[in-house]
């Protein structure tokens, strides 16, 4: 039976240093084995845990008006995606028609426009701003606790710190509910086959932090085959992604997963997230390590690799340097 690993960072975060040789034999475990692991003992106040699903919540109950005000143009990965307007199997080189998510994107200046600043917008909503910077602290201190544990694990703490000294960091609200799609998505539905929420993809960063709703939906590949996987009560899901298989030459690969939201009585049944990608700096090198069985990537930089993936994802590009990926889709089609 498949089941998703489950590693407790608490010995890198407030518990006991001596606990963290277990925590990194565990992690690298997972990482070998899914790219995919559940994350306990991450410290999470849940004021934070509140603050954002009341912001979430607020913001997507928003009017269609409100929202698309909040579309940034300039080619800067923030503000509101609305549904229908990304392909994400696109940036596997994947051909796939649109995802039906929505979603809403904050980041760090890193990868902000070429004016200068982070090009956040935010809405006009109480304590909304207040409630996502707070999950994004709490999230960084994750991710980076996560990284430490990594590179312990892989016989170099400093590899993955070397990556981000100064970071490209998002966050991403994503919302799932069909009554906010056009009406003539609606006839077809059936119990159990819904739209696709979000086409196969890797993420493109180092590693990425997801809360979840405990509603069916995510969908991670592993040994050729779909797997659906619900977070546990408290716990974080947390997966690989892309420039973490190139550093590891896929000794841990970047893990594919989708997003098919169950439909009830016709219906789509709700569902949100929100996924903090943690990517590296933007001029960093990415190589691959001498490990044992590494198979490694040709050099590229992190703002290269975030590039071409974008352009497939938002732009409707098809990626050309994501062959490996793609072809583990096209094995489980």
């Amino acid at each position: 039976m498949f089941v998703v690993p489950t590693v407790d960072l608490s010995p890198y975060l407030d518990g006991d240093p001596g606990g963290r040789p277990r925590t990194a034999i565990a992690l690298d475990a997972a990482c070998r084995g899914v790219g995919f692991m559940q994350v306990v003992g991450h410290g999470i106040r849940s004021a934070a845990l509140t603050g954002l699903t009341d912001a979430l919540d607020a913001f997507f109950a928003l009017p269609e008006d409100d929202k698309r005000a909040l579309v940034v143009t300039d080619g800067t990965n923030r503000g509101y995606t609305p549904p229908r307007n990304e392909s994400l199997s696109r940036s596997l080189g994947v051909e796939q028609g649109n995802d039906f998510f929505e979603a809403f994107n904050v980041g760090t200046a890193a990868d902000g426009p070429a004016s200068g600043g982070d090009g956040n917008v935010w809405p006009d909503l109480p304590d909304f701003r207040e409630g996502v910077e707070a999950w994004v602290g709490e999230a960084r201190r994750i991710a980076r606790a996560l990284t430490t544990a990594m590179g312990d694990a892989l016989g170099d703490r400093e590899i993955f710190r070397r990556l981000a000294q100064d970071p490209v960091e998002v966050l991403r609200l994503n919302h799932y509910a069909l009554d906010d799609l056009p009406e003539d998505l609606t006839p077809d539905l059936t119990d159990g086959d819904g739209p696709t929420g979000m086409g196969e993809h890797t993420d493109y960063g180092i590693v990425t932090v997801l809360w979840a709703d405990r509603v069916a939906g995510l969908q991670i590949l592993h040994d050729g085959a779909w797997h659906d996987v619900v977070p546990d009560e408290g716990a974080l899901l947390v997966n690989l992604g892309d420039l973490t298989a190139r550093v590891t030459g896929d000794t841990w690969r970047s893990t594919l997963h989708r997003v098919r939201p169950p439909v009830e009585h016709g219906r789509v049944r709700r569902r949100r997230s929100a996924a903090f990608f943690h990517d590296g700096d933007p001029d960093a090198a990415v190589e691959t390590l001498p490990l044992p069985d590494a198979v490694p990537y040709l050099p590229t930089t992190v703002g290269e690799h975030l590039a071409a993936k974008l352009a497939g994802s938002r732009e409707r590009h098809l990626n050309p340097d994501a062959g490996r990926e793609a072809a583990r889709v096209r094995a489980a089609r």
